[in-house]
């Protein structure tokens, strides 16, 4: 089975083709919280700096560091490798004395902030992410490169789980996991599996509502959600109230997160969320099997405050801030063809 990512754009062809990360610096990416640090508890909080590392092995620096056990360390999300990031990370280290952190310079790691606060940093818990990436060997249209950065600034742009989603052979693993030809597989192995087939379900949903150019519109049967909320709530028929809402960006359509459970969707969207996964049964049953629940994920994503700067004849700077849970490269996917170095 075959699992092909090119999934449709809202806004056509790409624009521009180019290079992306032909340096770390050219990917950098700094990590909002959800809340505020209280300045005081046992918790080390510490907003680190680093240059090709990826978040889990800094984790075992401090956890190797502080010699506390892995489960006393936490952070809010996974970053890139191959950029240059800003994260938070927390040590609980109660019954311990302070660690010298700016001695721990293994791998380049930076502290930018130290400080405490009374609860474990859990995974989920930030608002969002900046992002200024450059791009070089830049070939293609500037003007209308422009107008559509407009569109997308205005209208927001398909809210796809990017590549990074699904690893690699993540869905190859996923169904050898569901068909009992992978027998044994550790608790992360497991959820990494769990997540690529849950995404690449809602991918198919998503992608079947921007051919119909209905990703950014009410259908009979809708779920929307609250901008900048988890809160849903179902339009059986949409109104000229809720098409008004839709554009003043007030609330987006959503899409199913497949799990076990009825579809919140109705009427037109359940038949058509149903339709776009029919071919995945294995998929559909293997989550409901593995205990998720039917939840709900816009289908609208809204870059906050997109900057376009040309550094010269031949590269762009981008900058964005997008929120938890989207990708990056799903913006660049729709404005440009790249490559990677």
């Amino acid at each position: 089975m075959s699992f092909p990512l090119d999934w449709p754009r809202a806004y056509g062809e790409p624009l521009l083709h180019g290079v992306i990360r032909s340096t770390p610096e050219d990917f950098q990416v700094d990590e909002v919280l959800g809340f505020e640090v209280d300045g005081d508890g046992t918790h080390a909080f510490l907003k680190i700096r680093k240059k090709n590392a990826n978040t889990e092995w800094v984790a075992k620096q401090l956890t190797r560091y502080a010699g506390v056990r892995q489960v006393d360390v936490g952070y809010a999300g996974l970053k890139d490798r191959r950029a240059v990031t800003t994260q938070w990370f927390s040590v609980d280290l109660a019954g311990r004395e302070e660690p010298d952190w700016p001695a721990l310079t293994e791998g380049g790691i930076e502290f930018v902030e130290i400080t405490r606060h009374r609860r474990k940093l859990k995974r989920g818990a930030l608002q969002g992410n900046r992002f200024k990436i450059v791009v070089r060997e830049v070939e293609g249209d500037f003007e209308l490169f422009k107008n559509r950065l407009s569109q997308i600034a205005s209208g927001g742009l398909p809210n796809y789980f990017g590549e990074q989603r699904f690893g690699f052979a993540n869905l190859e693993k996923a169904t050898a996991m569901f068909s009992g030809q992978l027998k044994k597989v550790r608790r992360p192995e497991k959820s990494m599996y769990l997540s690529a087939a849950r995404s690449w379900l809602f991918n198919k949903i998503l992608a079947a509502r921007v051919q119909s150019n209905a990703w950014n519109q009410a259908l009979p049967g809708d779920v929307m959600m609250l901008s900048g909320t988890q809160s849903i709530f179902p339009v059986e028929t949409p109104d000229s109230e809720i098409e008004q809402r839709i554009c003043d960006l007030d609330i987006h359509p959503t899409g199913a997160m497949w799990g076990s459970g009825e579809l919140a969707s109705m009427l037109e969207v359940a038949a058509l969320e149903n339709t776009a996964v029919e071919s995945d049964a294995l998929f559909c049953e293997g989550l409901k099997r593995a205990g998720l629940k039917q939840q709900r994920r816009s289908l609208r994503l809204m870059p906050l405050d997109l900057q376009f700067k040309q550094l010269d004849p031949q590269s762009i700077e981008l900058q964005f801030e997008l929120p938890a849970g989207s990708y990056a490269t799903v913006v660049l996917r729709e404005l440009l063809a790249y490559t990677a170095r």
